[in-house]
């Protein structure tokens, strides 16, 4: 015969146990980051190609290849015709620095590739440009990160890159007409700093607004001395190590004063 008081207590406890908690929400996730298709892609896909392909991913001429396949597709995606005077347009896959006006040029498609490597971006890292110039460094970054901020001192320059990578469909760089020696604190501390002008020393501003861990690359040197592309990374506690990548030409530093 079935004896239900057995079993007594141990009803008693199941009754008495609080229901079971529905299961735990997945954790919320950040939409992912994607770069921008600029207004100019679908053009002159074939020249870009060669260009990284001869210039950057394999070099014949001694130079050390480009690696990073984010910074070669960058290269392949930014239209580089639509950032400089219609008059050097023909070259402009060249491998070769272009005048963009007021005593001032685009580097060659190389250097900008080679400099943008040794940043070591990811998605997310916020850097700063200091030489706006034509904007196309600024547009290359841009297929990196979200976060890119440019100064640019001449002020036709400035006012022209801000337009130019609007109509390319870069909404996310900020653009500053302004002196790049004293760097843009708003938006720092920085992962990243790249300098596309040749200044006499690195300028105390820049360091203090690096981020620990974060680089610097900038060409150190004057007019007529023998340049250097200089990589300066901080430290977790601060201190400067340094490495002399090569030889480079570039214009100077500009200056407010």
């Amino acid at each position: 015969m079935f004896r239900l008081a057995r079993y007594a207590p141990l009803l008693l406890l199941l009754l008495a146990a609080p229901p079971a908690a529905p299961p735990a929400a997945p954790p919320a996730t950040q939409p992912q980051w994607t770069p921008p298709t600029p207004l100019g892609a679908t053009e002159r896909v074939d020249d870009r190609h060669l260009m990284v392909e001869r210039q950057m991913a394999h070099p014949r001429d001694g130079r050390l290849r480009v690696r990073s396949a984010a910074v070669l597709d960058a290269m392949r995606t930014v239209p580089r015709h639509a950032f400089v005077p219609s008059g050097v347009r023909r070259r402009v896959y060249e491998d070769t620095p272009l005048p963009i006006g007021h005593g001032q040029t685009i580097s060659q498609p190389y250097m900008v590739a080679y400099m943008t490597e040794l940043l070591d971006l990811k998605p997310g890292d916020r850097v700063l440009e200091i030489g706006t110039g034509s904007g196309y460094q600024a547009a290359v970054l841009g297929q990196l990160t979200d976060q890119v901020s440019t100064i640019e001192i001449i002020e036709p320059l400035a006012r022209r890159a801000a337009k130019t990578l609007k109509d390319q469909g870069y909404d996310a760089i900020r653009t500053k007409h302004g002196d790049g020696y004293h760097g843009w604190p708003e938006h720092g501390p920085y992962d990243a700093i790249i300098v596309t002008a040749a200044a006499q020393h690195l300028p105390p501003p820049l360091w203090k607004q690096l981020e620990p861990g974060g680089k610097i690359v900038i060409p150190i040197g004057g007019v007529y001395e023998v340049q250097r592309l200089v990589m300066l990374e901080k430290t977790a506690d601060g201190k400067r190590r340094s490495k002399s990548i090569m030889a480079v030409r570039f214009v100077p530093l500009t200056r407010s004063d």
